[in-house]
């Protein structure tokens, strides 16, 4: 057996070993979402990222001020509950953990975060997953401006679940001492979301 066949084996091992259960690889990057793709006219003027909710006091972000904030990359595989998987996907934004240091005190106590978007939608997420898997803030999707139909000019990347935690349209982040169910989850979706359990629906 040839070394360049051993490592084509490898490399197709290796991929597998990263496709959760019931998911299929596509090289496409699908559009699904719920509502219309929001436009804006002058950007720096009617877009904010608004802070509130348990911490010290209530804080905003307007689009130039955010922008200024230290940035980072992470490459990743995402996982869509409708069952496609896209393999290293890079993105570009400001990490939760650096989003922490620019606002205000968080209260003893705080374990959940809502990420607020849009047309009222909104996704719950656990303040320790999104300090432990490097979570983004995103504005880039390989190298480029996000398009407006994959969340610009801001979405939440949440590393390890499906992608429907990763919120487009990002407009407000809510802390909370107690979990409160977002969009999908009262629609009858997983409240923990983990492909590699094929945590899909509630009853899963």
């Amino acid at each position: 057996m040839s070394d360049a066949f051993q490592e084509e084996e490898r490399t197709i091992q290796s991929a597998a070993d990263r496709i959760p259960p019931g998911q299929y690889v596509t090289e496409k990057f699908p559009v699904l979402h719920y509502g219309d793709v929001p436009h804006y006219a002058n950007i720096a003027q009617e877009w904010d990222l608004r802070i509130w909710g348990e911490l010290e006091a209530p804080f905003r972000f307007s689009f130039a001020a955010f922008r200024a904030l230290p940035t980072t990359s992470i490459t990743i595989d995402i996982h869509c509950v409708t069952r496609w998987s896209k393999l290293n996907t890079t993105w570009e934004g400001v990490s939760f953990g650096e989003l922490l240091k620019h606002i205000p005190a968080l209260k003893p106590g705080v374990q959940f975060v809502v990420a607020h978007c849009e047309q009222d939608y909104t996704a719950n997420v656990p303040l320790k997953m999104l300090l432990e898997t490097d979570a983004l803030l995103a504005y880039r999707y390989e190298g480029r401006e996000l398009d407006p139909e994959h969340g610009y000019p801001l979405r939440l990347i949440v590393p390890n679940k499906y992608f429907w935690k990763s919120a487009k349209w990002l407009r407000g982040l809510e802390f909370l001492t107690e979990d409160r169910l977002g969009f999908w989850e009262r629609y009858g979706y997983h409240n923990n979301a983990d492909p590699w359990q094929e945590e899909r629906y509630a009853d899963d």
